[in-house]
């Protein structure tokens, strides 16, 4: 008889799997670093979620390539905040749930857990409208029967019980792939002046319509530095375990996850512009400057650019939500045990945050039509946002702390740029509220 999991199983729970991917020092650095690679996959795929499309859609629809630079700059910003979460996991051995948990009290501890639950679920609200939203497009399932038909990626969780953790990352390269390809394969059925989106990657504001220009920046940051990612990378880092031990070999490590990192977002910072300007040269300068909608976008590129692109569109949002779903799994998985010590079967909570997202998306359709899809998307990534600034606050302090960090503390530069971003995305998100 088949029988549900009693306990947490890898690959989705990373304590079961820390130290499981041994790299051996002897080999030669193309080798070590094949072996390191992955990590920094399952975080970038989670850049590349159905939330960055509706804010990079509508960003590119209303504005052009004016706000490429806000995709560009995100994405450093990304690998910035990654790298020294990343850092804290391989130096300290404890990741950013279990560090936090360590450093404050009570209160702090649960504010910490609530606010990266939040982040969670906002993520996968987003996951289940685009999935929803690419069954409607590629199958003609209702909108409604698309949100339910989520759930059964529980099933997913399940068939990789027990797995390896490079299974895991292997099926998410796979996805990464599929969406990257298709993208470029949509970017060369269209005419794109790329002078102009050369220039949008200057900073600047648009003249008319800075409010929303001001809203559609901020999604796009909440959708590229998750905060919630921050806790996954710091965890899943630690199941690379370096032969032979000592100062020598945590440095090659670090230099592996730095060049691990910087691959994997540059990737994900790259699909990201692509959907921009996808959405600059398909709809911006057709004149179609209102597009705010995955399905609009979907339906209004099959005359532009043909039935192919259209189709490819579709299966890129389908691989979009579905990747997503593993690495937001695993990081609930993490957030759980680092602050609440609590580690119970992956597919329950796989369910949990399922039905928390459900509840939202299915009442919005419900209520406003399918309609609301893109205004929920968006603001889905706003909330992430409003969030980061309660992720980052742990994480940049405790990256500083010489006593905490010995030697492989975060630089000065790199302290100092962290806060400077910490400040800029609080004070930009003050502003959003108080507007």
């Amino acid at each position: 008889m088949f029988s549900l999991p009693r306990t947490a199983t890898a690959p989705f729970c990373p304590s079961e799997v820390n130290g499981s991917v041994r790299i051996d020092p002897n080999a030669s650095f193309g080798q070590r670093l094949r072996r390191f690679a992955g990590p920094g996959l399952l975080v970038a795929v989670g850049y590349m979620d159905p939330g960055n499309w509706a804010t990079d859609i509508e960003a590119g629809s209303r504005f052009g390539y004016q706000l490429l630079w806000v995709v560009m700059l995100s994405g450093i910003a990304a690998m910035l905040l990654q790298m020294l979460a990343a850092r804290l996991g391989l130096v300290t051995g404890m990741d950013l749930a279990q560090a936090s948990a360590a450093r404050y009290g009570r209160a702090g501890r649960l504010l910490h857990w609530l606010s990266a639950e939040v982040s969670i679920i906002a993520c996968d609200v987003a996951e289940v409208l685009g999935c929803a939203l690419a069954f409607k497009l590629l199958f003609g399932v209702p909108l409604l029967w698309g949100v339910a038909l989520t759930a059964f990626d529980t099933l997913i969780v399940l068939g990789l019980k027990g797995r390896g953790f490079r299974q895991l990352e292997a099926i998410v390269l796979g996805l990464i792939a599929t969406i990257t390809l298709c993208f470029l394969a949509q970017l060369a059925l269209l005419d794109t002046h790329w002078p102009a989106v050369a220039a949008g990657l200057a900073p600047s504001l648009p003249a008319q319509g800075m409010d929303k220009a001001v809203v559609l920046a901020l999604g796009i940051v909440g959708a590229t530095i998750m905060p919630h990612n921050l806790y996954l990378h710091s965890s899943v880092v630690q199941t690379r375990r370096a032969e032979g031990g000592g100062a020598g070999a945590l440095r090659q490590t670090l230099l592996l996850c730095r060049i691990d990192t910087i691959g994997s977002l540059l990737l994900a910072m790259l699909v990201n512009g692509a959907i921009l300007v996808l959405a600059g040269s398909a709809f911006h300068a057709a004149g179609h400057t209102a597009v705010a909608d995955i399905a609009d976008a979907h339906e209004l590129i099959r005359p532009l650019a043909g039935s192919l692109a259209a189709l490819l569109f579709g299966v890129a949002l389908l691989a979009a939500g579905q990747s997503a779903t593993l690495t937001g799994t695993v990081a609930g998985q993490v957030i759980m045990d680092g602050f609440l010590k609590i580690r119970i079967p992956c597919y329950q909570r796989r369910l949990i945050t399922r039905s928390l997202a459900l509840l939202p998306a299915a009442a919005g359709i419900g209520w406003m039509g399918e309609r609301a899809v893109g205004p929920l998307l968006v603001w889905s990534q706003v909330v992430l946002s409003l969030q980061l600034p309660l992720a980052m606050w742990p994480l940049l302090r405790m990256t500083g702390d010489k006593t905490l960090m010995g030697a492989h503390a975060a630089p000065r530069w790199v302290s100092v740029c962290g806060w400077g971003l910490f400040w800029l995305i609080l004070a930009a998100n003050c502003a959003l509220l108080v507007g």
